[in-house]
């Protein structure tokens, strides 16, 4: 099967064809993601191929659920990773017993040095651990008198 295996990976690692049949979404589709730093696969250490753990297509599902179902655009979806807490923006039904949830004015990466969270995912493979250092910027600029 594959040899080396990052640490961050699962017992089971799946290649990115397998990972499209599974979240019904095109491999570019998957590469689009990837590239805009909402998933972070490993790779295998001789091909490079993208190795993808069942936390990555948990994230791929959650990014295309936010983008095509609820219409956010990647710019906002970043914004939102980065200004929102995770519990909210991945609708998590767990939240009540998180730290992250007791904590919402720091992001759940932050809270999960120090306490233990619910998240079923290391933070460094997670949308919002990748975006922590984008800017939160203004939401809405002012608009100039006329």
């Amino acid at each position: 099967m594959l040899e080396k295996m990052s640490a961050a990976a699962s017992s089971q690692a799946f290649m990115i064809n397998e990972v499209s049949r599974q979240v019904n979404l095109s491999q570019k589709r998957i590469r689009e993601y990837e590239k805009e730093g909402f998933i972070k696969p490993d790779r295998e250490e001789r091909t490079n191929n993208r190795l993808f753990t069942s936390f990555d297509i948990l994230q791929i599902r959650r990014v295309n659920h936010l983008i095509h179902s609820r219409g956010f655009t990647v710019s906002c979806l970043r914004h939102l990773l980065v200004l929102a807490p995770c519990w909210n923006i991945f609708e998590c039904p767990e939240k009540e017993q998180c730290a992250a949830y007791h904590n919402p004015h720091r992001p759940c990466w932050q809270v999960r040095m120090d306490e233990e969270t619910v998240c079923p995912g290391p933070c460094p493979r997670c949308a919002i651990f990748l975006n922590r250092n984008q800017s939160p910027g203004p939401i809405l600029e002012k608009e100039e008198n006329r």
